[in-house]
């Protein structure tokens, strides 16, 4: 009875273990947000940084589809997951990317926003990616690519892993020059350091222990 009372999540007496059912929500509804954070990006032709500011890339030069090459963008990194972070984790990640991906052709079918200001998207949709990336982080999964080497660098090196990202993300972002103007790509870096920031801010280790 105990067990099934901890594996309800609610009522889980472990204060420090997320119990299956509480890791279930918590992947599909940080994946979820995450996705609803990448639909507002692209309804103002904004980009992000990571695998999915790639995926962006490609999906504006070339029209490709956004879901799909997010998902095989991320499949490199699973060796690095797999190696350092282990299987749960890489498993969790994987269900992670899969969902997002998912989620994000799903989202134009189910709603659409008709006009949104560069600023508000870079705002809202950055913060979006964080909280599903928070969510994520926290129950011990993430959205892949540099998110994957961000967490293991702060868990072997004490490096904030929003401040891993949001360095490698710039570096995304310069290429945006190549495919798109110089007023979306400054709204994209607000939005990425709105994303890196929050998490940076939000996700420390020390003041969250639950596995």
């Amino acid at each position: 009875m105990t067990q099934l009372i901890n594996s309800l999540g609610v009522w889980n007496t472990s204060a420090t273990r997320h119990s299956p059912i509480e890791d279930v929500q918590g992947i599909f509804s940080g994946s979820l947000v995450a996705a609803l954070g990448l639909y507002v990006l692209a309804c103002a032709g904004l980009l992000t940084g990571s695998t999915a500011g790639v995926a962006f890339l490609l999906h504006y030069a070339f029209g490709v589809n956004f879901g799909m090459a997010f998902f095989l963008l991320n499949l490199p990194f699973f060796y690095l997951s797999w190696k350092r972070l282990g299987m749960a984790f890489t498993v969790k990640t994987f269900i992670a990317i899969g969902l997002t991906s998912a989620m994000s052709d799903l989202q134009s079918r189910l709603f659409s926003i008709s006009s949104i200001h560069p600023a508000w998207a870079a705002l809202l949709g950055g913060l979006l990616l964080g909280f599903g990336a928070l969510a994520l982080y926290r129950h011990r999964a993430s959205l892949g690519g540099v998110g994957i080497l961000g967490i293991y660098l702060q868990e072997r090196f004490g490096i904030r892993a929003g401040l891993v990202q949001l360095a490698i993300d710039m570096c995304v972002l310069a290429a945006a020059f190549f495919v798109t103007t110089p007023p979306i790509v400054f709204y994209s870096v607000l939005g990425a350091v709105v994303l890196n920031l929050f998490v940076a801010i939000n996700h420390r280790a020390d003041r969250y222990i639950a596995l």
